[in-house]
């Protein structure tokens, strides 16, 4: 897939230095050939987010999903390593996996159950060669079993590289490592069903994105977040190329009047009131906290449609799961929910907006905008090669 010259110039603009961008074209908010190629050179060619390794706890789990509607299998093998297939049967191209389920022993194809073991490797093609006869020349197990996809973690999240040519995911990950080594090694303890909630947005995937990275809309949108991490108590995280964000100075939320989550261990004294949120591009937003952490996967559905899928980690088992904390895991859980909700307004107005035929991308404040102009020059930068 090209771009045409015309988009090749307003791209152009937007990896401009901030006070004379431009921002990215309404082509790709409003298109579905913009997704497309958004798919093949930002999603597929990059490293993104498909899951997280505690939606396959046990040996044997296997959990079936989408990457811009390429099927997926995340699982976790007997040897319990976490592995990603792509979720097809190379017999026929049938998909192998449904529903999340536990398989014991093979992955079998459904419909001419042909078998296949949790390292990927072919085991067992029932009457290939004729009623009775299971094996055949024609297909030899060592080059079909199911394809395998890159795959890494980072701090549960699984990350996939669907065309295999991306740098590897220690020289992905380790910008990361560096950000946040104060939590890097630091045990995470998911907070269960009530720390998990799903939000349907009716806006492209990246004004989600573009409007998390930035403090600028807090006194207006989240008016109860400003009382107390007020827009002068923020300050910018960039690294550009790479990922940029958001902090504040202030972090201080009253959940309860008796009782706070235990910190995670061995924190320096910037964390005590610090908290930070960033974006890993293209399609993860992070929140870490002394004594909580929170991952957001965005899933694009099409072009004007996007999941969020938001979970919360803890410091501790006990605070992630014991009835002592059930409470304020979910006025934390509401809390944040709240605070996403009223973004949702400005992003799907923004989506709206995105139509209009004038509208040239819009311009950049130089000192509040700049997390969200090098994520726009990330893209354009993908987008024009």
């Amino acid at each position: 897939m090209t771009v045409t010259d015309a988009l090749q110039q307003q791209l152009q603009t937007v990896m401009r230095p901030v006070a004379q961008a431009n921002g990215l074209p309404n082509h790709f908010y409003i298109t579905p050939e913009g997704l497309a190629l958004e798919r093949d050179r930002l999603f597929f060619a990059g490293w993104a987010c498909i899951g997280l390794t505690k939606d396959v706890p046990q040996k044997g789990d296997v959990l079936p999903c989408e990457l811009l509607g390429a099927p997926l299998l995340l699982v976790r093998d007997h040897d319990n390593t976490i592995r990603v297939y792509q979720n097809v049967c190379r017999h026929r191209g049938m998909i192998l996996v449904s529903q999340p389920t536990n398989f014991g022993g093979v992955i079998r194809c459904p419909y001419h159950s042909w078998c296949y073991s949790l390292d990927g490797k072919l085991r067992a093609t029932p009457h290939v060669g004729g009623p009775g006869i299971n094996k055949h020349a024609s297909v030899a197990p060592e080059t079909t079993g199911l394809i395998d996809v890159r795959c890494g973690v980072f701090m549960d999240m699984v990350f996939v590289n669907l065309d295999g040519k991306a740098a590897d995911f220690v020289t992905f990950s380790k910008p990361y490592q560096k950000l946040w080594a104060d939590f890097y090694d630091q045990p995470l303890f998911h907070g269960g069903a009530d720390s998990s909630f799903t939000l349907p947005v009716n806006c492209n995937w990246k004004l989600a994105v573009e409007n998390y990275l930035e403090s600028y809309h807090l006194p207006w949108v989240h008016p109860g977040l400003n009382a107390y991490s007020r827009l002068e108590d923020h300050y910018h995280i960039e690294s550009p190329d790479q990922y940029s964000g958001q902090g504040t100075l202030v972090y201080n939320p009253k959940l309860s009047e008796t009782q706070s989550f235990p910190n995670f261990a061995d924190l320096p004294k910037k964390w005590d009131k610090s908290a930070e949120y960033i974006g890993m591009f293209p399609n993860v937003l992070l929140g870490v906290h002394r004594d909580h952490f929170y991952a957001i996967r965005l899933e694009p559905l099409d072009h004007g449609t996007t999941l969020e899928h938001v979970d919360l980690y803890y410091a501790s088992e006990e605070a992630a799961s014991s009835d002592g904390y059930k409470n304020l895991r979910q006025s934390n859980a509401a809390l944040w929910k709240s605070i996403f909700l009223e973004d949702i307004g400005v992003v799907e107005g923004m989506q709206k907006g995105r139509r209009a035929p004038g509208f040239d991308g819009g311009r950049f404040s130089a000192v509040m905008d700049s997390p969200t102009h090098l994520f726009h020059a990330w893209v354009a930068k993908r987008l024009a090669k």
